[in-house]
């Protein structure tokens, strides 16, 4: 197996960082391979966001769903689909008859985010430095449009918190499903009932015993601390308030 590999597979989320600064060359490393990712047209339409102010990071520990480990990450990076640069760049080209950047900008600006940020994540990794996705940023989009001065055509498609791991920290890896329940070959099957029943057979067995929020089963619980949860509700009112402006 090599390094590569050996890297994504032995990645956890971290939420505990040793005290230690990122030296400028491996921030650098981490940025410059989010920048060499793939991009749709090598248009790179999207920015990145580096916060290593106190004030800023203890901020967005409150916004992003009230997690206290968000302000000790020595940095913090947040992916914005970004088209506003591009629109801007056509008016400087006197371009006639621009139009506003629409949904197909939208989704492609997020995809370039995010495969920008699994890059950062994986380059990251290899230099001992852990990392955790944090989908609350895509919450409250009127306090982070303000907070990060983010313009009309970006929106926070994905933030990382960063730093190096502790010294001997016990890695916690979690189930996946099994790979005949997420992969279909040359098209899309639709799980009948005795199959998402083996899918979820080890989330069953491994549910929780307290803080089931009266839940029967984990079909149950997670569509109470999830899908219908008040950050979810948030997040979805979010999402639809920051493409607004896709949409016009």
């Amino acid at each position: 197996m090599n390094d590569v590999i050996k890297n994504i597979n032995n990645r956890v989320s971290l939420r505990r960082y040793k005290d230690k600064e990122i030296s400028k060359e491996h921030l650098d490393i981490i940025i410059d391979s989010a920048i060499k990712a793939p991009t749709a047209g090598n248009m790179m339409m999207y920015s990145i966001l580096k916060i290593t102010d106190e004030k800023l990071k203890e901020t967005l520990s409150e916004t992003c769903d009230n997690q206290p480990f968000i302000k000790n990450a020595k940095v913090i990076l947040i992916f914005l689909a970004d088209m506003q640069k591009w629109y801007d760049y056509f008016k400087v080209c006197n371009v006639e008859n621009i139009k506003s950047p629409g949904m197909n900008d939208f989704m492609l600006g997020v995809n370039d985010a995010l495969i920008a940020c699994q890059n950062a994540v994986i380059a990251a990794e290899s230099l001992g430095i852990g990392s955790c996705y944090i989908g609350d940023i895509m919450e409250n989009y009127e306090k982070h449009k303000a907070l990060l001065n983010l313009p009309d055509y970006t929106f926070p498609a994905a933030m990382i918190t960063l730093g190096y791991y502790p010294e001997n920290i016990k890695r916690v890896y979690r189930d996946r499903f099994d790979k005949e329940y997420v992969v279909f070959d040359n098209g899309y099957k639709r799980l009948d009932e005795d199959e998402l029943k083996n899918m979820f057979k080890r989330k069953e067995e491994n549910m929780p015993k307290t803080n089931t929020h009266d839940a029967n089963n984990f079909g149950e619980l997670m569509y109470i601390r999830k899908t219908s949860a008040d950050f979810s509700i948030e997040m979805d009112r979010s999402i639809k308030e920051g493409i607004k402006h896709f949409t016009k």
